[in-house]
């Protein structure tokens, strides 16, 4: 993994929801993309280093279903608009991470009504292979020399063009073997990118081995966090902990706690519990994301119909002034910034030292140094085994132990 992505702090946004775009393709191009540029003085005063796009190129819906891998789509602006986002971001120190959607395909792709790149794609008879039941978007054969080249050369295009990064969409359908071919052609040009892959389940330590990406996206502890808060059974987070330290063996997840695919974070946990899920997400080991508008407190319920992802992915306004930071963003600075004076939470493992189902007490260290994390979810006051100077959060010292207020929590320096 490139040194730099120790660093590294995301705010990942879904661009085509994120300006307002027009829901289905058009051929006028609107330069929507400066609107993102607009905000990078958000993205830093968050605390994040890193912009990670969603779908960027020409596609007929919702970006996952690309026609044209080297063109901008039209409707967030063209290749310039591009160039001047990447340009303004590293001007800022930002990285730039684009959206691979390489499992699959839009129907309009003229590839697929091409006779001669026919073999570019999956068959069963005279019918293609379409990801997960939508027919509108047709599966590459990922067997083809043809179609290994396809991505490596819009892989390096792209980094040719300044990108820093990429994810990789639905890695979890793609034969890890395939990008086995890929990444070290890209490699081989750009050593420094980062590459991440969407894995929803299964072995991640092997994908991660098998593929030569640097990481994948860490469902796992997203799962644990959420649900373990919202049902008051903090010993499903732990058990998710645990999981997520022997991932940490082997490769240094991507970790979040929203993302363009599920229901606002605040609305799976609730208010009261929302910064417990911050804090657990700000202190183990990860290269972390925020998407874009958790860090407001934004609500919004995905439902699994046409249009269901609408709400996780609103339009922001041009102005980010017009938006108030408020407490939640406040909480998002502060746990940011702890994060940010303690790097080693980078690569950091985690001990549990008190748990209960409302209640848990955990020790985050690598590199000789540590920390101490103490979480009540429960609607009183609770007194857990833990003591050490406040970093964050409150606590009253009792004895041998940290009173926490209910619905508490507090960060302390480990003796």
């Amino acid at each position: 993994m490139p040194d730099w992505v120790q660093d590294a702090i995301w705010w990942q946004v879904h661009p085509l929801g994120f300006v307002g775009a027009e829901r289905e393709a058009v051929e006028t191009v609107t330069h929507r993309l400066p609107r993102i540029s607009g905000w990078l003085d958000h993205l830093v005063s968050l605390g994040c280093n890193g912009l990670a796009l969603g779908p960027v190129f020409a596609s007929s819906t919702h970006g996952y279903d690309t026609v044209d891998h080297l063109r901008i789509d039209p409707r967030l602006g063209d290749e310039q608009d591009f160039d001047e986002l990447v340009a303004a971001a590293h001007d800022k120190g930002v990285r730039v991470l684009l959206d691979g959607v390489f499992n699959h395909v839009g129907r309009d792709h003229p590839a697929f009504a091409d006779p001669a790149r026919r073999h570019w794609f999956r068959w069963d008879g005279d019918q293609p292979a379409v990801f997960e039941g939508h027919g509108a978007l047709v599966e590459l054969d990922h067997t083809q020399p043809d179609v290994v080249q396809l991505v490596v050369e819009v892989m390096c295009h792209w980094l040719e063009r300044g990108v820093d990064g990429w994810r990789l969409d639905a890695a979890y359908a793609v034969p890890p073997e395939f990008w086995a071919h890929v990444l070290p052609a890209v490699r081989e040009r750009f050593p420094d990118v980062y590459v991440v892959g969407e894995v929803i389940h299964g072995d991640y330590a092997g994908v991660v081995a098998a593929s030569g990406m640097d990481a994948v996206t860490q469902y796992e502890l997203w799962q644990g966090i959420w649900h373990g808060l919202a049902e008051g059974n903090l010993f499903e987070t732990a058990h998710a902990l645990q999981r997520h330290d022997g991932f940490l063996d082997a490769f240094v997840p991507w970790t979040f706690v929203g993302n363009h695919d599920v229901t606002r974070i605040v609305d799976q946990v609730g208010e009261d519990r929302l910064p417990h899920a911050l804090v657990l997400w700000a202190t183990v080991g990860g290269t972390p994301a925020v998407w874009s508008g958790d860090e407001f407190g934004w609500h919004g319920i995905k439902e699994h119909r046409a249009g269901g992802d609408d709400a996780i992915r609103p339009e922001f306004p041009a102005d980010p002034l017009a938006v108030e930071g408020g407490p939640v963003f406040a909480l998002h600075q502060e746990l940011v910034g702890l994060r940010r004076r303690h790097r080693w939470l980078h690569r950091a493992r985690t001990e549990q030292l008190h748990l209960t189902n409302e209640q848990l007490v955990y020790r985050t260290a690598a590199d000789g140094e540590a920390l101490l994390v103490a979480l009540n979810v429960a609607g009183e006051a609770a007194t857990v085994p833990a003591a050490g100077e406040l970093l964050a959060g409150s606590g009253t010292p009792r004895g041998a132990g940290l009173e926490l207020p209910a619905h508490g929590w507090a960060v302390l320096a480990a003796g």
